[in-house]
């Protein structure tokens, strides 16, 4: 049930925010699409973490590059 709600937020944020900002994160896959991924895998309680560590890696500073849901 969490993580259909927290799932909803995301594709909101896919499908009315980053059309406006344009393509500009540094990953494959996406961070939208990394976050989706990670709630369909792992429980929101593992899930979180994993998609907060990766957003905050999503910066100019950061090569980007594969990365992968594990």
């Amino acid at each position: 049930m969490i993580n259909s709600i927290l799932k909803t937020g995301v594709r909101g944020y896919r499908y009315l925010v980053s059309p406006l900002m344009g393509p500009c994160c540094r990953f494959n896959p996406t961070c939208s699409h990394f976050a989706l991924e990670a709630l369909d895998r792992f429980p929101f309680w593992r899930a979180i973490p994993k998609i907060f560590l990766r957003i905050s890696k999503c910066h100019p500073f950061h090569k980007g590059g594969y990365d992968p849901v594990n």
